[in-house]
């Protein structure tokens, strides 16, 4: 304790400096506070999406311009064990974009307000999932279409506007009274680097939100994809590397790619003879890459399935194979364990 003594006029003037600080804090517009994954209360870190320069939708940004999805890994080294996983996802198997103009192909997202009835949801797995209420619509979109199949992935994505709220739902089914069920779902700040707990899937079995991982058709026709893309494969290891926080395989195999993996298109892949759409695509995947997120499809490439594709155009990229590919060492990139900001000085700059 301290030792210092104040007169009856000294104290009486330190109280009111106390009460003038007070004051202007209270007038201080301070971020807000939320809590966090077990209770604990931590301070909001934000970034706009104005100032950030990373990619947006509705006026929200898809996490920060300094998160690892949105950062360029064409200056990194290659992944040493990049030839190996190559040859497990076979170097001959074809990029296929699963996307375009039919509703039934590729995950489609829904904007809402915040006024969106926010309706209690049935998880099966509920360790792994952030339980609590969604803003779901009723009429919100599910993967696979208007009849999608009840042994499809069947994602179901939400952005709540203003709030810039991430919702994301794995095998998402509408019960007859207007509920919900679904096997996992997330939520997730979309202003916030944070990543899911350690071992905890989302709605993808990386433990990772798949919407920063999708083709827009809007970001195409501006010319320019600022993040890294999302792709399946079917064979993957049971392990994964940050960002991921989560794997679904019993494939000890290291020459197996773990979740969260990123692979970028080598520099020296000729895209001359490509439809402009496809090489904006093929830039990006020079670029930013794109990360393991899930199993599927060999060289399944995700996107938002919207009628102003052009599936032929779409089609072209098939003929990229895998061995046109390279696995990226972005391990320099790490900050924090749950973070997902990148480090900024270990970004090569050009």
């Amino acid at each position: 304790m301290s030792n210092l003594k104040l007169s009856p006029t000294g104290a009486a003037v330190l109280g009111l400096a106390a009460i003038a600080a007070i004051y202007s804090l209270l007038q201080r517009k301070l971020p807000p506070f939320e809590a966090g994954d077990h209770g604990t209360v931590v301070l909001a870190q934000k970034q706009s999406a104005k100032e950030s320069g990373g990619p947006t939708i509705a006026n929200c940004p898809v996490f920060p311009a300094s998160n690892v999805w949105n950062t360029p890994v064409d200056g990194l080294p290659k992944d040493p064990r990049s030839a190996a996983y190559l040859e497990v996802m076979r170097p001959i198997n074809r990029l296929h974009p699963d996307f375009g103009t039919d509703p039934a192909y590729g995950i489609p997202f829904t904007v809402t307000p915040p006024s969106t009835r926010r309706i209690p949801i049935e998880f099966e797995y509920r360790d792994d999932s952030d339980l609590g209420n969604y803003p779901i619509p009723p009429d919100a979109p599910i993967e696979g279409g208007a009849h999608p199949k009840d042994d499809g992935d069947r994602h179901v994505i939400v952005i709540e506007a203003q709030r810039c709220m991430l919702y994301e739902l794995f095998a998402a089914k509408k019960v007859s009274d207007g509920r919900w069920k679904a096997a996992s779902g997330i939520r997730m700040d979309l202003e916030s680097n944070a990543l899911r707990p350690p071992d905890k899937t989302s709605a993808d079995a990386a433990g990772l939100p798949i919407l920063p991982g999708l083709v827009r058709y809007e970001e195409v026709a501006s010319g320019e994809i600022r993040h890294a893309l999302r792709f399946t494969t079917t064979r993957t290891q049971a392990a994964y590397i940050w960002p991921a926080r989560h794997f679904a395989s019993p494939h000890r195999d290291s020459n197996f790619p773990p979740m969260g993996e990123r692979f970028r298109l080598r520099a020296d892949f000729d895209a001359s003879g490509y439809p402009a759409a496809d090489k904006v695509i093929i830039t990006a995947l020079k670029k930013y890459g794109m990360l393991l997120a899930d199993n599927g499809g060999d060289m399944y490439l995700s996107g938002v399935p919207d009628k102003r594709w052009n599936d032929d155009d779409l089609h072209k990229l098939s003929n990229i194979k895998a061995a046109d590919f390279e696995a990226v060492d972005e391990t320099s990139l790490q900050m924090l364990g749950d973070s997902a900001r990148a480090d900024p000085l270990s970004i090569p700059r050009p």
